[in-house]
């Protein structure tokens, strides 16, 4: 029975019925999801700052209107995380640099406004690497992030505290960016839904200054992909502040079965046998149920942009250093060769990654005209030990620095939707996860089939 869980284990759905019933208070919930963190922050480390008094304040106020029977949005009362490079007015915005350690935003970033309108309220903001340019969790501010599976791993990054708060139960909801993979793989890292919104469904406004061009956008984390569904509509939508979010085209409904393309590696880039098989199974499940599923290779022409793809964080960081001297100043030292690295590149360069991503996305537009779904592994690499930046060797051969991360990079590039979810687990229990790619604009679709295969298929949990 759901009154017999403990209120951090509960989702959603759980939570505003019980709050809409009365067999619990938001601030019992809160309290609950307190103590959770209080349990597992020093294994983990996934906050980076909490704010208990005025959030129970604000539950006890949620609580009111619960009672009353007028709740102020369709998430009144959830605890949500977020992470520490989306701008809060109540809460220090790090970026994880030890240069930013006393920053306050005046605003919250948009989406963050939007999650607060709708009633969440915001235990704490999570853990990141610094500039959230890495596949893991580590800055010398707050140390380095576990998994919640197991502690010595990474949970990945740059979303590692958030995904290590959902999944070890201290909040059911947690709000972050992708880049270039930042939701997707710590969600496959720690048995979670994991939303990257198509570019334009979440708009952005009062956000910190973007390193990766328009490639990151604010997406959901949570346990069930109803919940990350219920986070992505609170704060989705256009705004005018941001022009691209007024250019998500509507989407027509899919015909069944799904034309689903099955992408098993990238260029013969290796991907751990586990993952490799667990994903192939998933394909195979997608083939049980009817659909017409394709293996082979991704159609596309990365070569222009792959082998590159660290040139665009590299400017990206000389540029904000340029205009924050004084961020620059607390940089660690490889942060600040990257921005000298960025600064040596002729303007051609980052011209041509341009039109490449311009390229790759009229070439995705011709993909999704032959196929509905493209699925991947979410990660090529298991995780690896939680203080190294990235594992190196995968499968026996080995790997760079974003060899762990070839299937998520150029859905960021092409502006995509990819949804990560769980798959069948490796033989030791470490989740693994798979993603699903639809076409610009198809993000509730996407969702809906992710609905649907969680609701047929049982997935791990921690």
């Amino acid at each position: 029975m759901t009154n017999d869980i403990p209120p951090w284990q509960l989702g959603v759905a759980e939570l505003l019925q019980r709050y809409r019933d009365g067999s619990l208070t938001p601030r019992a919930a809160l309290e609950s999801c307190f103590a959770r963190i209080a349990e597992v922050q020093p294994k983990l480390n996934a906050f980076c700052a909490l704010r208990r008094d005025a959030a129970l304040a604000e539950a006890d106020a949620s609580g009111e209107r619960w009672r009353a029977g007028t709740p102020a949005g369709p998430l009144d009362g959830v605890p949500l995380a977020v992470k520490d490079n989306l701008p809060t007015a109540d809460l220090p915005t790090t970026w994880g640099s030890v240069g930013m350690a006393e920053y306050r935003p005046a605003k919250d970033e948009l989406a963050v406004a939007r999650a607060r309108a709708a009633g969440a309220i915001v235990v704490g903001k999570t853990n990141v690497p610094e500039f959230t340019l890495e596949g893991y969790t580590h800055n010398r501010l707050f140390g380095t992030t576990g998994n919640p599976w197991d502690p010595a791993l990474t949970p990945g990054g740059s979303s590692g505290g958030a995904v290590a708060a959902v999944a070890s139960g201290c909040v059911p909801l947690a709000l972050g960016t992708d880049g270039g993979g930042s939701i997707r793989r710590p969600a496959a890292y720690a048995g979670l839904v994991g939303l990257k919104p198509s570019i334009g469904a979440v708009a952005r406004e009062d956000a910190l200054p973007p390193l990766l061009l328009d490639f990151e956008v604010v997406g959901p984390m949570a346990r069930t992909v109803d919940d990350a569904r219920r986070l992505f509509d609170a704060v989705r939508g256009p705004s005018p502040g941001d022009r691209r979010s007024k250019a998500v085209p509507p989407a027509s409904p899919w015909t069944q079965p799904l034309r689903v393309l099955y992408v098993p590696t990238l260029d013969d880039a290796p991907v751990d046998p586990a993952i490799a098989a667990s994903c192939a199974r998933f394909a195979g499940r997608l083939a049980a149920d009817g659909h017409r599923v394709t293996t082979g290779a991704l159609p596309l022409d990365l070569s222009a942009l792959v082998p590159r793809w660290s040139v665009i964080g590299q400017v990206g960081l000389a540029w904000l250093f340029q205009r924050h001297p004084d961020w620059k100043a607390g940089a660690a030292a490889k942060y600040l060769d990257m921005a000298r690295q960025g600064a040596e590149q002729p303007a051609t360069v980052l011209w041509d990654l341009i039109e490449a991503a311009e390229q790759l996305r009229r070439d995705c537009a011709a993909l999704f005209e032959r196929f509905d779904v493209v699925v991947t592994p979410a990660c090529a690499a298991m995780p690896w030990a939680a203080d190294e930046t990235h594992p190196p060797t995968i499968a026996g051969q080995p790997v760079g620095p974003r060899g762990h991360a070839v299937f998520t990079g150029w859905v960021n590039a092409a502006g995509l939707p990819g949804l990560a979810l769980p798959c069948e687990p490796a033989r030791d229990g470490m989740p693994i996860g798979v993603q699903l790619i639809a076409d610009h604009g198809r993000d509730d679709a996407l969702l809906a089939l992710g609905a649907t295969l969680e609701k047929e298929w049982q997935w791990p949990a921690l």
